[in-house]
């Protein structure tokens, strides 16, 4: 998952910054690093576990819509 396939990730659910840092379980802060894809002058990867994370999510959001 790269920045930008994470931030479209956060704004499909309709999550602010914080509310996706809540429900990941992460600082507001990472929200943005990860999304900038930088912390001042260093690169920030998205983890897998956090790709995992959003990937559950949707899928748990799905299921919702089923029943």
């Amino acid at each position: 998952m790269n920045k930008e396939q994470f931030k479209k990730w956060r704004k499909k659910h309709n999550f602010s910054q914080s509310e996706a840092a809540i429900t990941l379980g992460l600082k507001r802060r990472m929200i943005q690093y990860y999304e900038k894809g930088k912390k001042g002058e260093k690169d920030v990867k998205i983890p897998k576990y956090i790709k995992l994370a959003c990937e559950a999510i949707d899928l748990k959001k799905k299921l919702k819509k089923m029943i």
